[in-house]
């Protein structure tokens, strides 16, 4: 089966700085107490730095998922050398250098809550708990870019059949890592470390959803969120958390990170949808990495075009008002 997509993103240079509009910058209210981070600005287009830094992982044993499209992959070394991971820098550039020596083994993820069998896996452990996938997957940002990325892991669903969630367990809430010696990003307010994010348990439950190992045939880059992360392709992409220590299980709605930080910006769903426009830019198109700026934007389809796998998630919501 191979899910139906928009036509092919072609692959090129990154355009250049010049011709970039200004990034998205952050107002962090120190002397507010309390006070939420905020995201000023447009969309974040950078210039390629002048020193790219190449990632190199260990090679992994996969095989073909049917659950991918057909378009053509971004570069590696767009991925790797452009990236929001904010734990890092919020310059898209910055996490490529400042990560080159995060440790990601030994590495420890925990899985707790209301479920039958609490456990605590090793990355070695959790990546053999099921055959490793080549899934070449969209990603979309709320910034509006895009990349068409090939990732390496299994469905979410195996993990969490491995810990027999309770009839209590509603959500799933996973953490980031919380290290500022490691992750500089951190010492800075931007967000309320350490960053958390949250999925309804069908969602997450959902074959598209990605427990994800590594990339381009890979282990996972320091900077895209090494050495384990979520992918939930048709959500916006600060919903795929990096960087997994801790996975919860709760019944209740989790709090997440961007939305405790500017709520009428940043729903808990965070579908993509190009109906629902950002309260300071519009969701209707995208910038596609590695197209160039005037060959690369393109409309935004709904739910990142899985709207065929995923739309019946969703039946008799209001898209607008749970966005």
């Amino acid at each position: 089966m191979l899910i139906k997509k928009p036509a092919d993103i072609p692959s090129s240079e990154i355009t250049p700085k010049s011709v970039y509009m200004n990034r998205r910058k952050f107002m962090a209210g120190a002397a507010a107490a309390g006070a939420a981070a905020l995201i000023g600005g447009r969309i974040s287009e950078v210039a390629s730095p002048s020193k790219k830094v190449e990632a190199s992982g260990t090679k992994l044993q996969t095989t073909k998922s049917p659950l991918s499209t057909t378009e053509t992959q971004t570069p590696f070394k767009d991925i790797t050398n452009y990236n929001n991971f904010y734990e890092f820098s919020t310059d898209k550039y910055g996490p490529a250098e400042l990560s080159k020596n995060f440790k990601t083994h030994p590495w420890k993820l925990t899985v707790e809550g209301a479920v039958a069998n609490k456990k605590t896996f090793d990355i070695d452990t959790l990546m053999s708990l099921h055959a490793l996938e080549d899934r070449i997957y969209r990603h979309r940002c709320v910034e509006g870019w895009s990349m068409v990325i090939p990732w390496v892991g299994y469905s979410l669903s195996e993990l969490i059949n491995q810990v027999q969630p309770t009839s209590k367990a509603k959500y799933v809430e996973f953490h980031t890592l919380y290290d500022p010696g490691q992750m500089p990003g951190q010492k800075a307010p931007v967000l309320d470390w350490p960053y958390t994010e949250g999925l309804r348990m069908d969602e997450a439950m959902h074959p598209l959803a990605l427990l994800c190992f590594g990339l381009y045939g890979e282990t996972l880059p320091n900077q895209d969120g090494a050495p384990v992360r979520i992918v939930v392709p048709w959500k916006y992409g600060f919903k795929s958390i990096k960087s997994i220590v801790k996975i919860r299980f709760v019944d209740h709605e989790p709090a997440t990170a961007w939305n405790k930080a500017a709520p009428n910006e940043y729903g808990f769903y965070s579908n993509v949808n190009p109906d629902k426009d950002h309260p300071r830019w519009s969701q209707k198109y995208e910038r596609v990495i590695g197209a160039g700026l005037f060959s690369g934007r393109k409309k935004t389809v709904i739910f990142n075009g899985y709207g065929d796998q995923v739309a019946s998630l969703y039946k008799g919501m209001d898209l607008n008002k749970y966005y």
